[in-house]
């Protein structure tokens, strides 16, 4: 029985529950900045994630590891103040919340104070467990984010698919449960089979969003530069690319920078 979709003025976490119930798709991409989020936001993307991914895209470095809380408070700000209807989700960065409960609580609430977000992420999970109870008894939603978690790249040696052996898959799926229980709005699954994937959206009531973990979740979500192409040395299987803006952005810049040099830009049409 299909069910009719609802159009959602604002999407809340609420939103995002009613969606799986629902059987309606859920539709995620990461921003870094105001321009960029107003984009995503009016073409419809429900949930905004202002990933740590702004280390690689943004920053040039090589993981996630080095950017920093303000750093993400940032662009989680730039990105709140472009944004009308999608729900803002905000990446604790790597030190923020790993070592101590209070000190992921008190991140947690620097980036709700300071930018205006609606959720953070956090990536891990029955060793982060506390702290996700301590960020979640105070008021602030909580996505989890299990598989591959590029914060602990050097822990892994490696970005390669993960839980295809059954001890991890199974400890994936306790921790997605477990995500559930102390009180998650949804969780992220990265690079892993297919099938698990499936497997654990259908064991929670609770969204599940894939990046590599096949069509069996309830929705999806990719970094905004990739799937447009404005990367051009990352190609991950999972990853579609809806354009290539790196040819079009080097053949538009060029062109300026020539028609500058040829005394052709500005003309007389373009001037005062």
């Amino acid at each position: 029985m299909s069910v009719a979709k609802k159009d959602y003025k604002r999407i809340t976490t609420k939103s995002l529950i009613e969606m799986k119930s629902n059987g309606e798709k859920i539709s995620m991409l990461t921003a870094y900045d105001y321009t960029m989020a107003k984009i995503v936001d009016t073409a419809g993307i429900d949930v905004i994630l202002v990933g740590d991914s702004a280390s690689n895209v943004m920053a040039g470095h090589e993981t996630t590891l080095p950017i920093t809380l303000d750093q993400m408070i940032y662009h989680a700000s730039s990105v709140v103040r472009a944004v009308e209807r999608g729900l803002v989700v905000v990446d604790l960065p790597f030190g923020s919340y790993q070592s101590d409960p209070k000190e992921a609580l008190r991140s947690s609430i620097r980036i709700m104070k300071e930018s205006g977000a609606h959720a953070v992420k956090l990536e891990g999970g029955k060793e982060i467990k506390e702290s996700i109870k301590k960020i979640l008894h105070a008021g602030i939603p909580v996505m989890g984010h299990l598989g591959l978690t590029p914060q602990s790249i050097y822990k892994f040696g490696t970005y390669s698919v993960r839980a295809k052996e059954e001890e991890e898959a199974e400890k994936l799926i306790e921790d997605a449960q477990m995500l559930e229980k102390v009180g998650c709005f949804a969780v992220v699954l990265e690079k892993i089979p297919a099938d698990l994937a499936k497997k654990v959206a259908e064991s929670i009531s609770i969204p599940v969003i894939g990046i590599g973990a096949g069509g069996g979740v309830d929705g999806q979500v990719l970094v905004i530069h990739d799937m447009l192409g404005m990367n051009n040395e990352f190609s991950p299987r999972f990853l579609r690319r809806y354009l290539n803006l790196y040819d079009e952005m080097t053949k538009a810049i060029g062109q300026y920078a020539a028609d500058v040099k040829a005394s052709d830009f500005p003309n007389e049409k373009e001037q005062y």
